[in-house]
């Protein structure tokens, strides 16, 4: 029998470290933007991811749970990966093809946990549902600075 608690934590858990992965990598590259547009833009959404991953928090400390860190390797490779393409050509077009990237890894990986947990509480689901659709907006934003 399929345990409607552990879909939800273990969806929320998935929530709360994608947010802190968007975050972190929002605020890697924040420091190479010079647009004041894509500045904005940026800080828009790592406030957006904030938020999320405030009401993901809510959620597993409802259920007595703390939320979950990403990955120690998964997070130093892909603040070295953003690093070396940084280096290699730091402007707002790199800017733009990392959070793509980024976004684009973040909806397939939640999108996969959605449909893997979908037994989860309907406020988890409807939280996962709220990232994808922020990654979606974001990365259709980033198009611009292509």
């Amino acid at each position: 029998m399929v345990n409607m608690e552990e879909h939800t934590i273990s969806l929320l858990k998935e929530c709360s470290s994608g947010c802190k992965m968007a975050m972190r990598t929002i605020q890697q590259v924040r420091e190479y933007a010079r647009d004041e547009k894509l500045e904005r833009l940026l800080d828009a959404y790592e406030k957006k991811h904030r938020d999320l991953e405030k009401s993901t928090i809510q959620l597993l400390e409802h259920y007595n749970k703390k939320d979950e860190e990403p990955g120690k390797m998964a997070e130093f490779m892909a603040k070295m990966d953003i690093e070396m393409k940084m280096l290699v050509h730091a402007d707002s077009h790199q800017i733009a093809k990392l959070m793509m990237d980024g976004c684009n890894m973040g909806i397939q990986a939640l999108s996969e946990k959605i449909n893997q947990y979908a037994e989860a509480s309907k406020e988890s689901l409807d939280i996962a549902k709220k990232i994808v659709k922020a990654e979606e907006d974001f990365m259709a934003e980033m198009k611009e600075f292509l």
